[in-house]
């Protein structure tokens, strides 16, 4: 037992870690904005290149390692991974700057699909979904804690420190990664026509879609959570810590939630989700106009974004379990995939938004892909509804 718990804190390390590097730039685009004499709306593309980026590679990254010791994987994707933050901490100019995070892109999703694969296989059945939304919770505590650190630390000491810190919490997980993670872990060996068979799956094909359009509609506004922390709501940047820190923990009760989800009532819960959220984001242009109802709605509508998480993750491992046990690890990768998919169109999208109008527009902008989200669950739970009546033996 005492190992196990080790192993689950190793995990949220992992995820926390990951989370910390790509969510930093959220928190300090004003600073590299200053440092590279480029607008703050150029700087979010950052978060938008390594969205799509860390979306692209993530898949065929995956399938070439899953074919070999997922243990030395691991390591390989995280030390990769550490390197790409080296080179941010020395980047002289933008462009070096958006080079560097390509590099650490490109094995993010990687590192937290095995890192979501050890899940599955480490933890007890009954403890599966309290693993997953804990694992995931490792990005909302990057949120609370990484985010408002990182912001602190650049307006105190410089972004470079910011990046230093990220270097250094690696380190200490590689290390950990080596001590206390099982190492003769293998899949099912397969070609690769054979783990991508799991995309024939419509059930799949319609759910990979569903985390993307939940991060693009959130994205839209929180590429640009501190502009519109400080200027929209006009709070102090000592007052921008405490909030991006309260909306972290939010992020945390909502991935909670979502475990709770995954072990009750699952995807059938999810629609009312999308409701919300669209209500939330419609409101913001009126609620912005008032600082602190701003921060109540913000503060619901970042609760939902992490809902989805535990029970479309357990979705994907169901059904590949049942019918791909070749892709388990490819089944693993599909919500950090297309979630960053998600994140790449809802940034792009915010920062047009932002350039050709204004912070107003990024509500509404959002409840946009809430709508989109909302139709494909409502087909995605008819369809799964249809194919457990249809396996239904008569009586």
């Amino acid at each position: 037992m005492r190992q196990f718990k080790v192993q689950s804190f190793v995990l949220v390390l992992i995820a926390f870690v990951l989370g910390f590097s790509e969510f930093l730039i959220v928190g300090i685009l004003d600073d590299l904005g200053a440092q590279f004499d480029v607008p703050v709306a150029t700087v979010g593309y950052l978060v938008t290149i390594f969205a799509i980026v860390y979306a692209i590679s993530t898949p065929f990254i995956t399938i070439l390692i899953s074919r070999y010791n997922l243990f030395a994987g691991l390591l390989a994707m995280m030390g990769i991974f550490t390197l790409g933050n080296i080179l941010s901490f020395f980047a002289t100019n933008f462009v070096f700057l958006a080079i560097s995070r390509i590099v650490t892109a490109s094995v993010a999703g990687a590192a937290i699909s095995l890192g979501l694969t050890f899940a599955g296989y480490i933890a007890p059945m009954p403890k599966r979904g309290w693993l997953l939304s804990w694992a995931f919770s490792g990005f909302s505590i990057a949120s609370v804690v990484g985010v408002p650190l990182g912001t602190w630390i650049s307006t105190n000491f410089g972004w470079r420190i910011s990046f230093l810190t990220v270097i250094v919490i690696s380190l200490v997980t590689v290390g950990l990664i080596w001590l206390s993670l099982p190492r003769n872990l293998k899949v099912k060996e397969s070609s690769i026509n054979g783990q991508i068979s799991l995309f024939k799956d419509k059930r799949i094909r319609i759910g990979m879609l569903l985390p993307m359009f939940n991060l693009a509609a959130i994205y839209v506004f929180y590429t640009y959570l501190r502009p519109i922390i400080t200027t929209q709501l006009q709070f102090s940047i000592g007052t921008l810590t405490i909030l991006l820190s309260v909306f972290g923990i939010s992020n945390i009760i909502g991935n909670l939630a979502s475990g709770r989800l995954s072990e009750g009532p699952g995807m059938r819960a999810i629609p009312s989700v999308f409701i919300a959220q669209f209500i939330l984001m419609m409101l913001m242009p009126v609620a912005f106009n008032y600082s602190w109802v701003g921060v109540v709605v913000l503060f619901l509508v970042i609760f939902t974004m992490p809902l989805l998480n535990s029970p479309i993750q357990l979705f994907f491992l169901q059904v590949a379990e049942k019918d791909y046990p070749q892709s388990i690890v490819l089944a693993s990768s599909l919500n950090s995939i297309f979630s960053n998919f998600g994140i790449a169109l809802g940034s792009a999208t915010g920062g047009v938004i932002v350039s050709n109008f204004s912070l107003d527009g990024v509500g509404p902008g959002g409840a946009v892909y809430a709508v989109v989200a909302f139709g494909l669950v409502v087909a995605l739970n008819r369809m799964t509804q249809k194919l457990f009546q249809s396996h239904r033996p008569n009586v």
